[in-house]
């Protein structure tokens, strides 16, 4: 009987930040204006690496890769976000919160998986430069590119494909900036005990192990800087700084969006958190890149003064 009267929800309203006032077109104006950025500099990161053959190396070829998971990350969520601010929340097909949700945790995933490959390239070449380009021949460098995109958009569907038969017979409004997993389970009437236990489970493979690997090889990345002279250290560890600092703030916002609770008044600070991760970390990869790296300012130099 109960399962009779609930009515099968084809549609949500994604609140956003929900009713900014006044404040809707000065937000909706700013955050554009960081997509559109966002948008222009990881583009023009993969132009330069594609065009600048100093930039063709296995450091820059990852790092396309990583700009194109900041692309695909910023126009998954952003355009509904802009929606949801504009007309202080937007419509959202069934389908269309799955899909989202799907390439969010996917994308998610690859990055997590390119981070940890661009810190063993750091490694191999720090710390084993004379057999560098052995290891890190062609072949290997196209692997270590593809199976981050691999793994991350087959092994979400593990917690995707429960999220996908969630029954939602409360209400369809996701007080959320785009549809995740925690605004869904806060709506929907069905066990969702199970998943979580699943995404526990995922979150050692696919999130701890690839934070514990890059910490183990940055540790050996400083022991081998440690040992070079003075003059030369600078020079080596500029090289993977950029990293770093990208490192921190994908894995900072992350953590801190996954650690926060998800009630009362932490729900803003979730919210803002989630903006940090989707809209200003996919714009501050390119330009720390471009800021801290003297051969990619040599590239767009080179490439737009022709």
């Amino acid at each position: 009987m109960a399962t009779m009267n609930q009515t099968r929800i084809t549609e949500f309203i994604l609140l956003g930040f929900g009713d900014l006032h006044s404040f809707n077109i000065v937000f909706f104006v700013l955050f554009l204006i960081i997509f559109i950025l966002t948008i222009i500099g990881n583009l023009l990161i993969i132009i330069l690496v594609s065009t600048n053959a100093q930039l063709q190396t296995p450091m820059y070829y990852f790092l396309c890769h990583l700009s194109l998971s900041d692309l695909a990350t910023s126009t998954n969520i952003v355009p509904n976000m802009l929606g949801a601010i504009l007309r202080a929340g937007k419509f959202m097909t069934y389908i269309g919160c799955i899909t989202q949700f799907y390439f969010f945790s996917g994308i998610t995933v690859t990055e997590c998986l390119l981070l940890t490959v661009m810190s063993y390239d750091r490694y191999l070449a720090i710390c084993n430069p004379l057999r560098y380009s052995t290891i890190m021949d062609s072949k290997r460098q196209t692997c270590l590119s593809v199976w981050p995109w691999l793994l991350g958009l087959t092994f979400n569907l593990v917690a995707v494909l429960p999220v996908s038969n969630f029954h939602f017979c409360r209400d369809n409004i996701i007080d959320h900036v785009f549809c995740d997993l925690s605004p869904l389970q806060k709506i929907s009437c069905s066990d969702t005990s199970v998943i979580e236990f699943e995404i526990f489970l995922l979150s050692m493979p696919v999130f701890m192990l690839p934070c514990g690997f890059i910490t183990v090889t940055y540790v050996y990345i400083f022991l081998t800087i440690a040992k070079i002279p003075t003059k030369s250290k600078q020079k080596t560890f500029s090289t993977c700084s950029s990293h770093l600092s990208v490192v921190g703030a994908f894995y900072g916002t992350l953590i801190a969006k996954y650690m926060i609770p998800s009630v009362g008044h932490s729900m803003l600070i979730n919210k803002i958190v989630s903006l940090l991760h989707t809209l200003l970390t996919p714009l501050f990869n390119p330009i720390i890149y471009s800021l801290r790296n003297q051969e990619i300012k040599t590239g767009f130099r080179k490439t737009f003064a022709q």
